[in-house]
């Protein structure tokens, strides 16, 4: 007699599978973070003397305080754990701005810093990095967002502002009476440092719609991008920021 065939796996089976390998790809997910968590904080500590007194002083300071304010109101078992979870939300924090220090500290001046800042940036920014530039890395960055169009320089101040005033005359050509915003980088008179350009571009006003945003762009992608070959930035070796901001407020 011909051999059987293997059954065929029901729909509740592969419903398992699935189940199971998406838990499974969650875990590994989860456990990935937790390591890019854990080599920051190493490499931070080994940096930044002052990390794990000032986390320790924070959760302790922040415990007390809800406790305190318990015992104000013999509530103090109640509002411990409290005070714990804020303690423990408040050294992360700390953690998080001070790694985020140092990233942009080490970043401070190389080439393709300004373009992996913006690369970085949350929120509805749409950022065209390169977008003019000379051989000597010089380059302007475009990003699209509410203020309008904002154009981002690094390099020598003097090589920069023609590079600027052209850019500038070809985005306007398409955008009408958009405004358009220019940035230089640096640690200079009238630039912006590194460590404060998204601070600065989130500080612009707002001028257009989310809606109009992706028209904007639309109308500058027929802009050829002839800037110069930018590297893709210079995040210190085992500084995962983006990633470690992002577990950090998933904490």
């Amino acid at each position: 007699m011909p051999a059987k065939p293997p059954p065929k796996p029901t729909s509740g089976t592969k419903n398992k599978e699935a189940a199971k390998a998406a838990k499974q790809e969650r875990r590994a997910a989860s456990k990935q973070r937790w390591a890019q968590v854990l080599e920051a904080f190493t490499i931070q500590r080994r940096e930044d003397k002052a990390l794990l007194p000032l986390m320790i002083g924070v959760f302790l300071v922040v415990t007390g305080v809800g406790f305190g304010v318990g015992f104000l109101f013999h509530q103090q078992w109640v509002t411990l754990p409290l005070g714990i979870a804020l303690g423990g939300l408040g050294a992360i924090l700390i953690f998080g701005r001070r790694v985020q220090r140092t990233v942009f500290a080490k970043a401070e001046g190389q080439p393709g810093a300004a373009a992996w800042a913006l690369e970085n940036l949350r929120g509805g920014w749409k950022v065209t990095p390169a977008v003019a530039g000379t051989t000597q890395l010089d380059a302007v960055h475009r990003v699209i967002g509410r203020p309008g169009i904002v154009l981002v320089a690094e390099g020598s101040p003097h090589r920069l502002k023609p590079l600027l005033a052209q850019e500038k005359k070809r985005v306007s050509r398409l955008i009408g009476d958009v405004p358009i915003y220019d940035v230089t980088v640096g640690t200079g008179e009238g630039q912006v440092p590194l460590a404060k350009l998204p601070r600065h571009l989130a500080k612009l006003p707002r001028n257009v719609s989310k809606e109009q945003i992706g028209g904007l762009e639309s109308k500058l992608t027929i802009l050829a991008t002839r800037g110069a070959a930018m590297p893709k930035g210079p995040l210190p070796p085992g500084a995962k920021m983006r990633n470690v901001q992002r577990t950090v407020r998933r904490r």
